[in-house]
């Protein structure tokens, strides 16, 4: 996916970050399309696979603020949003704000919050907001959430509903390292410390900036659009499919389709960098009807289905 990018900035920080995250390219390069497609991340992936340096990484580097929830069957709401306190030499209730007020919000093992807790989530990663003791408080801009999740813990977790998950842009896994990349990994042991003393390659401002250029200034045809539309009707009506995809799903992949053009030097959409975007946007929003089908293969046989418009 890297020799794809064309776009100099975009490359200069994938690069960059490649130095510091051994064997992690793709999950870079998928983060940074999350994040400038103004979304969310879900990683589901193995202890020790270095999720947690991902995202002090690109904090450091796109010079955002950084907070980190770590997810127990005891965690309250208000330990994510913040809460409350009486001030008694001011005879008035000040507001402390939580962890979810950084630009990048790291949220360990988010399947092991009790669903009260995990549903704080959503009003922060849908609005940007969130309201504490009926007060509404704005999230700063830009605002990624980033949420990790172990594929075969099962004791003590508490599955994400439907709801949640199609809050998620993406979901990736980092997978094991090649051998050569986890060789340097281990002789060099762990760099968790020098991750905070990376050097920053754009100023918060101008993430913001290409963001709204991207949502701007990258084009997408009709036939493009067309195109997405006729892929989510179609997991509508699969008869595999217990559940299709949403609106929201079919405005997913276009944001990450815009935003991967723009990684490629493009001010267009094809068709290519809708395929490409899918894989990542759209296993974790469907339901099988039989669960010992690939939701991979599933998708694939969709695409295949449905014609690709032609680039003129």
């Amino acid at each position: 996916m890297i020799e794809k990018i064309k776009n100099h900035k975009i490359l200069q920080i994938v690069k960059y970050l490649q130095s510091c995250l051994q064997g992690k390219e793709s999950a870079i390069v998928l983060s940074l399309i999350a994040l400038f497609s103004k979304g969310h991340l879900l990683i589901e992936d193995f202890p020790g696979l270095g999720k947690t340096s991902l995202a002090i990484a690109l904090s450091r580097v796109l010079s955002l603020s950084f907070g980190r929830v770590q997810c127990t069957n005891d965690l309250l709401p208000t330990d994510i949003t913040g809460l409350s306190i009486y001030n008694r030499q001011k005879g008035e209730f000040e507001f402390k704000p939580g962890p979810i007020f950084n630009n990048i919000v790291l949220v360990d093992e988010i399947n092991r919050a009790t669903p009260k807790t995990q549903s704080a989530l959503l009003e922060a990663m849908a609005e940007e907001q969130v309201t504490v003791d009926g007060k509404t408080y704005k999230l700063p801009k830009p605002f990624f959430v980033i949420a990790t999740q172990n594929p075969i813990e099962i004791y003590g977790t508490f599955p994400l509903p439907e709801s949640q998950l199609d809050r998620f842009t993406m979901k990736i896994s980092i997978g094991y390292p090649k051998r050569e990349a986890e060789t340097e990994i281990i002789k060099k042991g762990s760099l968790r410390e020098e991750l905070y003393k990376l050097q920053s390659f754009v100023e918060k401002e101008e993430i913001l900036k290409i963001q709204e250029e991207i949502r701007e200034k990258i084009y997408i045809s009709e036939k493009v659009i067309q195109y997405i539309l006729d892929f989510v009707e179609e997991t509508r009506k699969d008869n595999k499919i217990l559940l299709g995809l949403s609106t929201r799903a079919g405005l997913a992949i276009s944001c990450a389709a815009k935003t991967y053009a723009y990684f490629r030097g493009r001010d267009y959409v094809i068709p290519e960098d809708v395929k490409e975007m899918i894989p990542y946007i759209v296993p974790h929003r469907i339901i099988l009807k039989d669960e010992s089908l690939s939701k991979q293969e599933v998708i694939k046989s969709i695409l295949d289905s449905i014609s690709v418009p032609p680039l003129k």
